[in-house]
């Protein structure tokens, strides 16, 4: 989802999921960049599921 109105119509728990989603993908780019390290992703991605609570999330 690239347009942010389309936002607008998503429940909170679909905008959390989106958001998450999006901050993933942006530490898959650094990563592929090597712009971090493996190690950094890895516990970057931790935090990131453990604040949102978005485990067994892809």
């Amino acid at each position: 989802m690239e347009d942010n109105s389309v936002l607008e119509i998503l429940s909170p728990e679909e905008k959390k999921k989106e958001l998450f989603l999006r901050q993933k993908h942006t530490l898959d780019l650094f990563l592929e960049r090597h712009a971090i390290s493996q190690s950094q992703y890895d516990k970057s991605l931790g935090d990131l599921r453990d604040k949102m609570g978005m485990h067994g999330v892809e």
